[in-house]
């Protein structure tokens, strides 16, 4: 049904949008002075809003071909290690440079691509090395591979974290907090090699009990069952994953712009502005982050009840409750893997003190092994992306990740 009226919406307002193309393009062309003419500037800037208004379906280009590496610039290029029909473990290779940590980050399976988190890889490539599971889209992954579930989360962070070997530092962005989390419980509790060297937690669900906020409010007000008939639908025919069951990516993109409406009504009102006003720089940022927020992947529906259900329903970490495929998830089996935890002071998403929560639960990490950063002036996306990100959070990551590296690691030396 949501597929349906998705595609129905679509079809209706296409031709809309091909008209407002085609003006843009006629408007675009118009010569001087007429194409200066304010009520041109104003018609034009609306039809390009309009034309480029819409959700996409395929995972952007990640568009990092370089950084800055000390006082130069060093090639970058992302190259697949490990695959499976869920995701990829991409390295963002740099051929030209070696000696850095090694990091994996972890983001969220939420109904956007791992490129939302471009911002933060392409600031930890100026002093690490990275790998990121870089999550599928469930709409093209054929039923026979099976459902995803928590379960199958957690075990790719482990596959991912013992193919990357010892000597790995592992950053969770988000949603991934708890099945991260409790990998690397699991491996501890194996007292498996593949140990990370430290573990961050950013803006996660850890315990949402804690100071909840309108997120938590919401999946507690409805019983499981509403979301499930509501919210998830089936792959149509067309799709390479036909018959799977999903939440549809465009479902997710609705709840997150309704979450604050007036703030994204007045990002595209300076957008029309600034197109109006010649302003391409200024909107050409508005535009990015809109086109990469605006490219949605479906959703395991395994994955996303689980999630609601375990996470933020019954709180199954924090509570004891939560395993993995039978076993018993302990955090404070955790003893050699350093702890670092970062909030966002304004964060409406994933309100403060939730991901501080995981220092009470890793009891077996000693206390001068765990650090946490409240960062004052930023929201949930500020956390991982922006000045703030770069200037100030990004630092306290790589200062502790320096600080608890291997002393025998060949990378250290």
């Amino acid at each position: 049904m949501l597929y349906s009226t998705y595609q129905l919406q679509r079809r209706l307002v296409r031709p809309v949008r091909a008209t407002s193309g085609l003006t843009a393009r006629a408007l675009h062309a118009l010569p001087s002075p007429a194409a200066s003419l304010p009520a041109v500037r104003h018609l034009r800037a609306a039809c390009d809003i309009v034309t480029r208004a819409r959700p996409t379906h395929y995972r952007p280009e990640w568009g990092i071909d370089a950084v800055q590496v000390g006082d130069q610039m060093v090639e970058v290029t992302p190259q697949p290690v490990m695959t499976t029909p869920f995701a990829s473990l991409l390295h963002f290779a740099k051929p030209t440079v070696e000696g850095q940590p090694r990091v994996l980050l972890v983001g969220p399976m939420s109904g956007h691509f791992t490129t939302l988190l471009r911002p933060t890889i392409r600031t930890m490539l100026s002093g690490h090395d990275v790998h990121v599971l870089d999550w599928h889209n469930a709409r093209d992954i054929p039923v026979e591979h099976g459902p995803f579930g928590l379960d199958e989360y957690i075990e790719h962070v482990m596959q991912a974290l013992r193919h990357l070997g010892p000597d790995t530092h592992v950053v969770a962005v988000c949603q991934p907090a708890v099945p991260v989390l409790a990998a690397v419980a699991l491996l501890a509790a194996a007292d498996d090699a593949a140990q990370p060297e430290s573990l961050t937690l950013i803006a996660g669900p850890v315990d949402t009990r804690v100071n909840p906020g309108r997120v938590n409010a919401l999946a507690e007000k409805r019983p499981l069952s509403f979301f499930e008939r509501w919210v998830v639908d089936t792959v149509p025919a067309r799709y390479a994953g036909a018959g799977r069951r999903v939440y549809p990516g465009v479902v997710q993109l609705a709840a997150f712009m309704s979450m604050n409406p007036k703030r994204h009504l007045s990002a595209h009102y300076g957008l029309f502005r600034d197109l109006a006003a010649g302003n391409t720089a200024k909107a050409a940022t508005t535009r990015a982050f809109y086109d990469e927020y605006g490219a949605v992947m479906d959703v395991p529906a395994e994955f996303y009840l689980e999630t609601l259900r375990r996470i933020f329903m019954e709180h199954h970490l924090p509570t004891g409750q939560f395993t993995w495929r039978g076993q018993h998830v302990d955090p404070s089996a955790i003893t050699r893997t350093a702890l670092l935890t970062v909030e966002g002071a304004n964060d409406d998403m994933c309100t403060p003190g939730q991901t501080y929560a995981a220092h009470g639960l890793c009891t077996g990490i000693p206390a001068d092994r765990k650090q946490h950063h409240l960062q004052e002036g930023v929201g949930h996306y500020g956390v991982f992306s922006g000045s703030r990100w770069e200037a100030e959070i990004y630092p306290v990551i790589r200062a502790f990740i320096a600080a608890h590296r291997r002393e025998s690691s060949p990378l250290a030396s």
